[in-house]
């Protein structure tokens, strides 16, 4: 017997041996050399396999009294010692050799398995089925918010069956290196998905992956101009944080499922052969479970129109070149441009967000319609007169220095990459060629400008007046940094009232109807106006943004009342500052977000030309525009990109 058995084990031992062939202890104790060796097996031979639970193992077969009182019966003392020393895994197996051996449960974090064997089985499976279900969401999940629905997710998808198929033919390490890779790029596809929801609810469009990349800036100057620069931080490593989580969770997921199939290779392998037949023949008759196809390729789908978004973005830059070098004007002498507006003060006028559903939505129309009548009669009771017409935007929901761009250029830009190709060209655009003529002081009102806008050269503007040069000390509202009653005042005292001076061409950005449309300022006494403080007031009498965003009505209720306010700023301006030589050209730059439009695809904005002088508007009785403010339904729609010729030959020599 070893010197290492517990002395309880050697008590229970000797207890049943013969009396007369008990060994005493200085027969039975080896030297010093033979201990420490015997030691060492012994402590090698008590380690258990990999992957075996030493903690399961009965006390009782470790040692068995039995074994031990016939081993001191049938061999010597050293024999005895060598013996218990050497004794082999099989030794300690149960006695039941016939009963198949039972893999030895994970002991888990702290061994929590062992103690809550039922637990551990409830989250094992639990892991399974909601690693099945991340994936299948997605696969399903669609890329708008407004066509998720419950029975979205009741559909069988072929990518899910292709997965399936793939991970089953790979062998053990091959299948979990690519269910892992696999899952990450899931989780860029639902990251991706989360971008395209994000962007249709303001933009109207998804995320363009070539393009779009820079707005991400503005974004987060957007979190920072709202919540500070603390703010942006926070919300800026919470989306790193998030999107980290994802391409994790969804890979680990993808690896469950591979082990677990792989485990369960037979059982697997039927089910994806049985599913993939069902798919087959679902697709081909076309069944259907609540009006939704149940048959889907719609993942792969999405990936394929993807692909050719991002091969379109790529090829759009030289197409856009060759649109640039094609300008009807550019060759035309500085004499010959314009003639028809010659001494007269042009005041180009975007209106942000003003869009067609602010005249056709029955839950706005009737107020809105009251505004551009009243409107219509303080022009009429100044001598002005009228006519109107719509533009289809290049955007919708946001991007206004898009259509700005469009509107001036008399080219397409649809993206960001056009823009910037475009600010740092040589085209020409309608401001400039006010510039060029030298008969104009070209001037930019643009209170919604709050930093460097090295853009504002290449619009041909002699000089800008931002956000912080209009004199303004009121408070913002919401994003508009100056309401904008005030930027009209600011731009009577700074230029239009000014005496012997150069007729003026100014482009002027009215920013109160941006987004959100809480607080929204009214309309008070011109001569109340001051430095602005007056505001501080108003804005304390206003709506709270996050109120009223919790309601889809309240959105749109807000949005009136700031296009309202707008459409009263410019129209009591003109009553009280227009004179004979004042020509107004207005508009919408796009249409609101979908909150509002109620994820409408139309496009189109109102366009208006006010004008003193009945010859001005002479120029354009043949364009078919309706009389007034509101242009009507059947009134003629272009893209804006070509009003800028269309308004250069109106104004420019006449044949005759």
């Amino acid at each position: 017997m070893s010197h290492l058995t517990p002395p309880r084990q050697l008590q229970d031992a000797t207890a049943g041996a013969d009396p007369d062939t008990a060994v005493t202890p200085d027969a039975t104790a080896p030297s010093d050399d033979t201990a420490t060796e015997s030691a060492a097996e012994a402590k090698q031979a008590e380690k258990p396999e990999p992957g075996a639970d030493n903690d399961t193992a009965p006390a009782a077969d470790t040692a068995p009294a039995a074994d031990t009182a016939s081993a001191a019966d049938t061999t010597s003392a050293a024999d005895t010692a060598s013996a218990a020393d050497t004794t082999s895994t099989a030794d300690t197996a149960p006695t039941d050799e016939s009963a198949p051996p039972t893999p030895a449960a994970r002991p888990g974090w702290f061994g929590w398995r062992r103690r809550y064997p039922l637990a551990a089985r409830v989250v094992r499976v639990g892991t399974h089925v909601l690693a099945g279900a991340l994936v299948l969401t997605v696969l399903l999940v669609p890329n708008r918010l407004d066509r998720i629905t419950v029975r979205s997710f009741f559909r069988l998808p072929v990518e899910g069956l292709f997965l399936a198929a793939l991970l089953l033919l790979l062998p053990s390490k091959a299948r979990r290196i690519t269910a892992g890779g696999l899952g990450v790029f899931l989780g860029l596809t639902a990251i991706l998905k989360c971008l395209d929801m994000g962007f249709r609810q303001t933009l109207a469009r998804p995320f363009d992956l070539v393009f779009d990349w820079v707005l991400l800036t503005d974004a987060a100057d957007w979190l920072k101009d709202s919540f500070g620069h603390s703010g942006e931080i926070l919300a800026l490593i919470g989306v790193i944080v998030l999107a980290v989580v994802v391409l994790v969770v969804t890979a680990l997921a993808m690896v469950r499922l591979a082990n677990l199939m792989g485990r369960h290779r037979s059982v697997a392998a039927r089910s994806t052969l049985v599913l993939g037949v069902v798919w087959i023949i679902c697709f081909t008759v076309g069944v259907q479970f609540g009006g939704v196809t149940v048959a889907t390729k719609g993942y792969a789908q999405y990936l394929s129109n993807r692909v050719q978004y991002v091969r379109e973005g790529l090829g759009d830059a030289d197409v856009f070149k060759k649109q640039m070098a094609v300008d009807a004007y550019a060759k035309t002498p500085p004499d010959q441009l314009l003639t028809g507006l010659r001494g007269k003060d042009v005041m180009l006028t975007f209106i942000e967000s003003y869009g067609r559903v602010a005249i056709d939505d029955p839950s706005m129309a009737p107020e809105i319609d009251a505004t551009l009548k009243e409107g219509d009669a303080r022009l009429k009771s100044a001598g002005f007169a009228a006519r109107s017409g719509w533009l289809r935007s290049p955007v919708t929901g946001a991007g206004s220095w898009l259509a700005h761009s469009t509107f001036l250029s008399g080219l397409w830009v649809k993206n960001q990459q056009r823009y910037r190709t475009l600010t740092t060209s040589d085209r020409a655009t309608l401001t400039s060629y006010f510039q060029k003529t030298g008969a104009w002081r070209t001037v930019g009102i643009v209170p919604g400008v709050r930093k460097s806008w090295p853009e504002g050269k290449y619009f041909g503007l002699d000089h800008i007046y931002d956000s912080t040069h209009l004199g303004y000390e009121g408070p913002y509202f919401s994003w508009t940094p100056v309401p904008d009653q005030f930027s009209l005042e600011a731009f009577q005292k700074l230029e239009h009232g000014k005496k012997h001076r150069d007729p003026i061409m100014a482009e002027i950005i009215l920013a109160s109807s941006h987004n959100p449309w809480s607080p929204i300022a009214h309309m008070i006494d011109w001569k109340d106006l001051g430095n602005g403080k007056v505001f501080y007031k108003i804005k304390k009498e206003g709506t709270n943004p996050t109120q009223v965003w919790k309601s889809a009505k309240r959105v749109r209720t807000e949005y009136r009342k700031a296009i309202q306010y707008s459409l009263d700023s410019l129209t009591q301006w003109m009553q009280r500052y227009g004179d004979k030589n004042t020509v107004l050209v207005f508009l919408g730059d796009h249409q609101p977000v979908p909150t509002v439009t109620g994820g409408s695809a139309n496009r189109d904005v109102p366009v208006t030309i006010v004008a003193h002088d009945p010859k001005v508007l002479d120029r354009v009785s043949n364009w078919g525009w309706t009389e007034g403010l509101k242009p009507a339904d059947n009134a003629p729609e272009w893209t804006m990109n070509k009003f800028r010729d269309r308004f250069m030959t109106a104004y420019g020599p006449q044949p005759k």
